[in-house]
């Protein structure tokens, strides 16, 4: 199974291509950036055979399936939908688009073309979180009652670019970040959130955008959850937090791209620790992936996930900017 990867990110080099070269003959064939000079270092630096500022170039290519997007957020769409036109499975990363109708038309378009298409939601394929959700499936903390996470990190100087100061890129931590809080949330708890409030805060790490967040949405089942979420945290750790009427679930260092962190459960019996799979969280979302073009399984999180948990990331967004209730609109 041969690969396009539309950008060469940071992502892409120290965990996807591992990932896909994990797969049984899977390789990536085409490296395209929208520099020139860039695909050229980074296919070289790869060993990736063929590279291009053109992506029809590459999508010309028939011995090709697949195509993994980590370009920057505000294209998404529009490289998505070509290679979707062009007969590829999509992978692409977080968040799927700026906007929730382009989100849904990607989806669909890979629907009607009967191509699988997915969102590079990394956190639900890791073995602790999976350990988590069932905990929490199998009734061990009882009914949920409410859900904190940390998520709040300091960015790296490399990946000061557009994350931190381009708004018309997709920059900011809330499409960064907050998406990803969303997803896990959805994945753990098996419901979609319905209204959220917000507020958010500029330190001047970058220009234009929002560097930190915090948030409170409200669940179907009457949950609580409290998301906090940051680029300007030096030494905080991640985490999450499920409390319900019979225990709690408490995760340190778990809201990360390694298989690291531990996770404790709490009852009348007292603590203990949870074990959990130390599995690459990448290689685990590329071979479900890889199962699902094969018609043998289903993504770790599909398109509908990448449109649900992007329309989480929009109302908290929304509700910070209008310092107000705002009710979540999957639609």
């Amino acid at each position: 199974m041969q690969w396009i990867f539309s950008g060469g990110s940071t992502v892409a080099s120290e965990f996807m291509l591992a990932a896909v070269r994990a797969q049984v003959d899977s390789d990536v064939t085409w490296l395209v950036s929208s520099s020139a000079e860039h695909a050229a270092r980074f296919s070289h630096d790869h060993q990736i055979p063929k590279f291009t500022s053109s992506l029809d170039e590459a999508l010309s290519d028939s011995d090709t399936s697949c195509v993994y997007i980590s370009s920057t957020n505000d294209k998404h769409y529009a490289q998505s939908k070509a290679a979707i036109d062009a007969g590829k499975h999509v992978l692409c990363e977080k968040p799927l688009a700026l906007t929730i109708d382009e989100a849904k038309q990607m989806v669909s378009a890979a629907g009607h073309a009967d191509l699988v298409f997915a969102t590079n939601h990394h956190l639900r394929c890791s073995g602790s979180h999976r350990a988590i959700r069932k905990l929490i499936s199998a009734g061990e903390i009882g009914e949920v009652l409410s859900v904190r996470v940390h998520h709040a990190v300091h960015l790296p100087k490399n990946l000061r670019t557009w994350r931190i100061n381009d708004v018309k890129g997709g920059g900011g931590v809330i499409p960064d970040i907050t998406v990803h809080n969303a997803d896990i949330v959805r994945f753990l708890l098996s419901e979609d959130p319905v209204a959220v409030v917000a507020q958010s805060a500029a330190s001047g790490m970058g220009r234009g955008v929002e560097d930190s967040c915090m948030s409170v949405w409200s669940m179907p089942s009457g949950a609580m959850v409290m998301s906090h979420e940051s680029f300007t945290h030096r030494f905080a750790d991640t985490g999450i937090e499920i409390h319900g009427t019979r225990g709690s679930i408490v995760a340190t260092g778990v809201m990360t791209q390694q298989p690291v962190g531990s996770v404790s459960l709490r009852n009348v019996n007292g603590t203990k620790l949870v074990p959990f799979s130390n599995h690459s969280l990448y290689s685990r979302g590329v071979a479900d992936f890889v199962s699902a073009v094969k018609s043998k399984g289903v993504p770790a999180a599909s398109g509908s996930d990448g449109v649900k948990s992007l329309a989480v990331a929009l109302a908290v967004r929304e509700a910070a900017n209008k310092g107000q209730l705002v009710s979540v609109n999957y639609e």
